[in-house]
């Protein structure tokens, strides 16, 4: 047999178990820890983690690490074996009464995980309707394609934006943040968003990774700006456009428009004029780069 007619019959014999039929609708819904779906199945972690290693070399669900957790989520891909892929889970009735409690079950502890969190540890730009405003008349005529939020806190960017693209990412240094926008992600129907641990002058990413790139206020506290826009670039792909935004604060609007003028062409970006917002007592600049060089080369 071909390569392709191996891997659709190892996939058929992972899909023939009821577990992991369970395993895989769970993890469709987004990244799933082991803790998650041994309390949601109801059997032990061994069993649960036998079951997610077959699905793993299945090539159906993939597995990485986010600091001291293991999570799990339906693997994306993109080409023909992709489509192959995606007709074979078609075949799990998503319908059936055991997979919906099962999402329920998922539910229900990703709001308790919501709910018990500090509403102190929510940034107070998260209600900040005109800076979300501004962000989607920004970006709505343009393609996201593959989308990266770094210093995303607890994903409501990703929320804003996650469902028009391929698929987004979150990178943030801070864990419990993390567990909480992956919570409400999950809620907000979001499967294609995830969230990594990363540092933003080392990027867990390959070259030319993503279309859009958003630095979500992290330059002004950042204490090497030039190396963190010098790392962006590197992820981006060469049509791809790099989304600034800086807390006006105490500064002045034109001082931090002078100074990330200045960080972008240290880093080789060619930087947009300012969209200040609202336009009347700033508390927001949202401004585009984009990779100069790599776009004339593209073209």
């Amino acid at each position: 047999m071909t390569n392709q007619a191996e891997q659709v019959t190892t996939q058929l014999k992972a899909l023939a178990d009821p577990v992991r039929m369970r395993l895989i609708e769970l993890c469709r819904q987004g990244e799933c820890s082991v803790s998650d779906l041994t309390r949601v199945i109801g059997l032990s972690q061994p069993r649960i983690s036998q079951h997610l290693k077959q699905l793993c070399d299945a090539g159906i669900l993939q597995r990485y690490r986010d600091g001291k957790w293991v999570f799990y989520r339906v693997a994306a891909r993109r080409s023909s074996d992709g489509a192959t892929q995606r007709h074979l889970l078609e075949l799990i009735p998503g319908d059936d009464p055991v997979f919906r409690r099962d999402i329920e079950r998922l539910a229900e502890l990703r709001g308790e995980r919501v709910a018990s969190a500090d509403p102190g540890d929510a940034p107070e730009r998260l209600g900040d309707r005109v800076l979300f405003k501004a962000l989607v008349e920004l970006t709505v005529t343009e393609h996201l394609g593959d989308l990266l939020d770094v210093g995303c806190g607890r994903g409501q960017i990703l929320k804003l934006l996650g469902s028009r693209a391929h698929r987004a990412i979150g990178v943030d240094i801070d864990s419990d943040s993390r567990r909480l926008a992956r919570a409400e992600l999950m809620l907000a129907g979001l499967p294609n968003c995830s969230l990594r641990g990363g540092d933003m002058y080392r990027l867990p990413f390959a070259d030319a990774e993503f279309d859009t790139i958003i630095l979500d206020d992290v330059l002004v506290g950042a204490k090497h700006p030039v190396r963190v826009l010098t790392e962006a670039r590197r992820v981006l792909k060469p049509k791809g456009r790099l989304i600034v935004l800086l807390a006006v604060g105490q500064q002045s609007p034109v001082e931090l428009q002078s100074r990330l003028a200045a960080w972008s062409a240290t880093a080789g970006l060619r930087v947009a004029p300012a969209m200040l917002t609202p336009r009347i007592n700033p508390q927001w600049i949202l401004s585009v780069a984009t990779d100069p060089d790599r776009q004339s080369v593209a073209a």
